[in-house]
């Protein structure tokens, strides 16, 4: 059997893959032109320029592209007719869910302001702050991530409502899915709204002005989606106005310049979009690739298949 040609973009995650059956692996990680024509399925390098990715019309014999990132419209304008394109499903659960976790606990427990009293040597008096206990969560993306940080909340004992794009059949971990179109009804009682969204023509600034306004006083917005699901400008706004506050892993723009106002606007925490890029990222990213590459050899097809070529 003529071995299917698959491209790893660095020479550890071939090592930890090398023996699979039926597949040869070589090494691109996509800033030179491909070594040679008859790549078959592409594994990108992870956060990594997406224009990199303009190199997959060099290939002819091209038939799948698998993500590392779970995230995937960045790709779409990059990708060959009749190409599919698997996203990462499941390798940034734990670690996007656990950093969602931590923002929203920082913020709630004034870790920020702590962390800096503490180089001023000041004891601030911050007793009677909101726990995250016994808070109503509104958990906007219910996909494998946003499970994820419903299954830790609740072990946090908070109350979690959940919503995806559209009404189904609750799970083991809620009764009911809510749909997008109820989302207006839901946020008066949000007291803690967690993104975990795609970034899609539909969900661009989603959190607007008056989904903002709709919050109850001194809500938290926690974003661990993508930065343009939120208008930043009305996000500004609301939390220097002292209405809400938010806890930010993604942005819009990214990087956000030195001198944007969201980096000193009061009840903002933001870390540099490192959800997923933690040391759970490898083993999962190993664990998904040992069971996708395989199963393409044999079918052809990629589970998590998000998109194909037009």
């Amino acid at each position: 059997m003529t071995p299917t040609i698959v491209s790893l973009p660095q020479q550890d995650w071939v090592d930890e893959l090398t023996g699979l059956p039926d597949v040869e692996l070589v090494v691109w990680d996509m800033k030179d032109a491909p070594p040679r024509d008859d790549i078959q399925l592409v594994v990108p390098p992870y956060m990594s320029s997406p224009k990199r990715l303009a190199r997959l019309s060099e290939l002819p014999g091209l038939k799948a592209v698998q993500l590392a990132t779970a995230g995937f419209e960045h790709a779409l304008q990059y990708l060959p007719k009749g190409v599919s394109l698997a996203n990462g499903r499941g390798i940034h659960d734990t670690s996007t869910a656990e950093l969602a976790i931590g923002l929203a606990i920082a913020a709630q427990r004034a870790i920020p302001e702590s962390v800096r009293a503490q180089a001023d040597g000041e004891w601030l008096q911050i007793a009677g702050r909101p726990s995250l206990a016994d808070r109503k969560a509104l958990i906007v993306g219910y996909g494998s991530i946003g499970r994820a940080i419903v299954q830790r909340l609740q072990v946090l004992e908070v109350e979690c409502t959940v919503v995806a794009s559209r009404a189904r059949a609750g799970d083991h971990l809620v009764d009911s899915v809510h749909g997008i179109d109820e989302l207006s009804g839901l946020l008066p009682t949000a007291e803690v709204v967690l993104l975990i969204l795609p970034l899609t023509d539909d969900t661009r600034h989603l959190v607007d002005e008056k989904f903002l306004a709709a919050l109850p006083n001194d809500a938290l917005v926690v974003n661990v989606a993508r930065g343009g699901i939120i208008d930043t400008d009305a996000l500004v706004r609301a939390c220097a106005s002292g209405r809400v506050r938010a806890a930010l892993d993604v942005t819009d723009p990214e990087p956000l310049p030195p001198d944007h106002p969201l980096w000193t606007t009061s009840g903002v925490l933001i870390t540099p979009h490192v959800g997923g890029a933690t040391t759970a990222f490898t083993p999962r990213l190993i664990k998904l690739l040992r069971q996708e590459i395989p199963h393409f050899v044999q079918t052809g097809e990629l589970t998590n298949t998000v998109a194909t070529g037009r």
